[in-house]
């Protein structure tokens, strides 16, 4: 029976897309899993994770949704969508290129009955067993592996982006001293990398404004 574990990476950025990656194993296979030690993607350090997504990929199927900072500004300032919605959208995606028996999802919403329910809209196969929790990429090796997979694909696309803007922004994360002190030049000279419905962005606007308008 193959089972599939999915999670995401970069829901919280202004910087970047939002990576999320279903994979998945015969479920006799899943102590492989156990055997490289997956765990959260945040316990691990970029190069064990980088370590460990090579040997993930040695033992299983895995298939990736990169959202882009576009489409989630679309998404937030829809009558109709949210990033629940979206990321569930693109959730059923991922199930159904994989084809699994069952799925384990780490659920974004509070309330998981209604997520899954909106997830099964998209489906192909209705008769999925599938499993949505909290934290799950703690409770399951198989999501834990995805959460790794969907942290250093997030890594290597912000890593593409700084080559291509030329802009250290560190990590894209608003907590992250040196991605605020760069905002201001991404905001001018690459606004298509940047989550521009994020408070933290239009926060910046707004303060750019002010100083042009006091100058």
């Amino acid at each position: 029976m193959n089972v599939c574990g999915i999670d995401e990476a970069g829901r919280g950025p202004v910087i970047g897309p939002l990576v999320i990656c279903g994979v998945m194993v015969d479920e006799k296979d899943i102590p492989k899993l156990k055997a490289i030690g997956v765990k959260d993607s945040k316990l691990l350090t970029p190069r064990r994770r980088e370590q460990m997504a090579a040997q993930i990929e040695m033992v299983a199927k895995h298939a990736f949704q990169i959202v882009t900072p576009k489409e989630i500004d679309e998404t937030l300032r829809s009558d109709s969508m949210n990033l629940n919605w979206l990321e569930a959208v693109r959730t059923a995606m991922i199930i159904n290129e994989l084809k699994p028996e069952v799925a384990i999802l780490d659920c974004p919403s509070n309330n998981i009955k209604a997520y899954k329910e909106y997830l099964k809209v998209y489906l192909e196969n209705k008769e999925l067993d599938l499993k949505a929790d909290h934290k799950a990429e703690s409770k399951y090796e198989v999501v834990a592996a995805a959460s790794i997979l969907a942290k250093v694909m997030r890594d290597k696309e912000v890593e593409a982006l700084k080559a291509a803007t030329g802009i250290d922004f560190g990590s894209g994360y608003s907590s992250d001293p040196k991605t605020r002190a760069a905002l201001e030049e991404v905001l001018e000279k690459h606004p298509g990398i940047l989550r521009h419905e994020w408070a933290t962005i239009k926060k910046t606007k707004g303060m750019k404004k002010l100083s042009e308008f006091k100058e």
